[in-house]
């Protein structure tokens, strides 16, 4: 479940340097951090303090519903797992997924995380007019997502 490419390896691209998370008007937001795929698999494990979901539903401007959606959670469930403070494995490496999507995305858009936000709600050609935002409910949908990420990184727009 966890995205590839440039951004997951060390590898350094184009973007490859970070800058702070920030939306318009240039306060600082929440600023996720690259995780390896055993990392992630280790803090799954662990399960995921809920805080995560708030700052991250903040930082792609998603609500609670659509991120109960996002971790193929049923709302309740979600509201339940934020009373208890932790989330389960699987919802867990979702999210952990899904914020190193965020790290990808925001390092594409030169930290901007209203322009990464937009660009979630924008239908695409490459994902047959659907948003990114509509993918991310599927593990293939995770890859796609990153893959249009990849290809906007190095310039390579067909």
């Amino acid at each position: 479940m966890a995205t590839t490419g440039p951004h997951s390896s060390g590898a350094s691209g184009p973007a490859h340097r970070r800058r702070p998370a920030s939306r318009t008007g240039g306060e600082p937001v929440y600023q996720p951090e690259p995780l390896s795929p055993l990392t992630l698999i280790e803090k799954a494990r662990q399960g995921v303090s809920t805080q995560k979901v708030d700052q991250l539903s903040q930082l792609l401007g998603v609500s609670l519903k659509e991120m109960a959606n996002l971790l193929q959670l049923a709302e309740r469930t979600l509201h339940r797992f934020r009373s208890e403070g932790r989330l389960d494995e699987p919802a867990s490496e979702r999210l952990l997924t899904l914020e190193n999507l965020a790290v990808h995305g925001l390092l594409v858009f030169d930290g901007r995380a209203d322009a990464l936000a937009d660009w979630l709600r924008y239908p695409l050609k490459e994902l047959a007019g659907q948003t990114p935002l509509a993918l991310l409910n599927t593990i293939t949908g995770f890859r796609l997502v990153d893959d249009v990420l990849t290809r906007i990184e190095y310039g390579v727009y067909s």
